[in-house]
């Protein structure tokens, strides 16, 4: 009987893992970004070095999954001082914490066309927490190569303060330098092999 229980279980391990397309994120074709409030206006920066993988059940996509990992040192707002400032102490401390990452541990269908809520676990400057993000699913489209490629775009807002990173500065005449909410987007785009990113790279660094 034991016998048979671990055949079942391996036979729907196998199942579950055929049903899955595997993908990573083509970091050339991808960005992660964010926007935060200074005095009257805003600024946007991005993160240049990030890393991902994604698996989509097409026939069930709450059995999907994402994972996505971001090197805080790679902080580019296109100002080398403040960039210098936004890696030190005040803010991402990257020596002590040179990741921001995402595990999703559930997936399910909003009440928008191909939204889905993507909740996991979210780890920056050393907090962790469950977060929800909307994500659209843009769809699938072949690569010039044939390669299957998949689209997917997400935006949300967080509380730096919520995660430790609490610098400011008030303002003579009221209010503070920065805001506490950042606008995060993230735009994805990802490919079922390594190969075939590499092939991409090749082909534009050619033409």
């Amino acid at each position: 009987m034991k016998s048979i229980l671990t055949t079942v279980a391996a036979v729907l391990v196998a199942a579950t893992a055929l049903a899955a397309d595997n993908f990573i994120v083509d970091k050339n074709h991808s960005e992660a970004t964010f926007q935060v409030r200074h005095l009257v206006s805003r600024v946007s920066g991005r993160f240049d070095d990030f890393a991902g993988a994604i698996s989509v059940d097409q026939a069930n996509p709450a059995a999907s999954s994402v994972e996505f990992n971001i090197k805080t040192a790679s902080i580019n707002t296109g100002v080398e001082g403040r960039d210098k400032d936004l890696r030190s102490a005040n803010f991402f401390e990257v020596e002590k914490f040179p990741e921001i990452s995402f595990k999703s541990t559930s997936i399910k269908p909003s009440s928008r066309k191909d939204v889905y809520d993507v909740t996991g676990t979210f780890t920056m400057h050393g907090v962790t927490k469950t977060i929800t993000l909307p994500v659209e699913f843009l769809g699938f489209i072949k690569d010039p190569r044939g390669n299957q490629r998949a689209g997917f775009t997400a935006h949300t807002t967080l509380n730096r303060k919520d995660y430790g990173i609490t610098w400011n500065r008030a303002l003579d005449n009221g209010g503070t330098l920065l805001s506490d909410d950042v606008d995060i987007t993230v735009n994805i785009e990802a490919a079922k092999s390594a190969a075939a990113i590499k092939e991409e790279v090749k082909k534009e660094k050619t033409e």
